[in-house]
């Protein structure tokens, strides 16, 4: 176990999955990958934090909807940290700065939804509160946009935050029991 760091999982939730835009980039790929990340965290011993967006009346990620849940496929276990926000950034308003304290966490594994927004946002962001960040390149999904392709905004994001930001791995490389990415 690695007492500094913990996995962020951030809003991988039922309505990104089924929501009006369809199916996120990559679905099952991308529910396997984050599975494999929370099960190699459990194993050993690693906290797993969830995020959960959270939006207003009548849209998808409404909370206490279907669509807000967690997916069932990678949901918490009992004693799981779920930290509730409403915009990109994952500690703005949130408790999640006092629990990483806390808990002494000074490395953060991220993996989760949206690249462009709140997986980069607070990429970024951890990144200028002190955290050594470690971004799972293979472990964050988006949407085609009318100019972009998922798989580009995905690498695009993988190549800025890798170079500054994080040290990006694959799921398959990074090792939640020594606190190591792979380099």
């Amino acid at each position: 176990m690695v007492d500094n760091m913990a996995l962020l999982v951030i809003d991988v939730q039922v309505g990104m999955f089924e929501g009006p835009d369809g199916p996120v980039y990559g679905e099952e790929r991308l529910l396997e990958r984050i599975a494999i990340l929370i099960r190699k965290a459990r194993e050993a011993g690693t906290p797993v934090i969830y995020v959960q967006h959270c939006e207003g009346s009548g849209d998808i990620l409404e909370p206490g909807t279907e669509g807000w849940k967690i997916h069932p496929d990678i949901a918490p276990l009992a004693g799981e940290s779920v930290i509730q926000k409403r915009t990109p950034d994952s500690f703005h308003e949130t408790t999640l700065q006092q629990e990483l304290e806390s808990n002494g966490v000074r490395r953060l594994v991220l993996a989760g939804m949206q690249t462009e927004y709140c997986v980069d946002t607070t990429c970024r962001r951890a990144f200028s509160l002190g955290y050594d960040v470690i971004l799972i390149r293979d472990a964050h999904g988006t949407w085609d946009t009318e100019r972009l392709s998922a798989t580009q905004i995905i690498a695009h994001h993988n190549e800025v935050l890798g170079n500054w930001f994080a040290e990006g791995v694959e799921t398959d490389v990074v090792d939640l029991a020594s606190g190591t990415g792979g380099r």
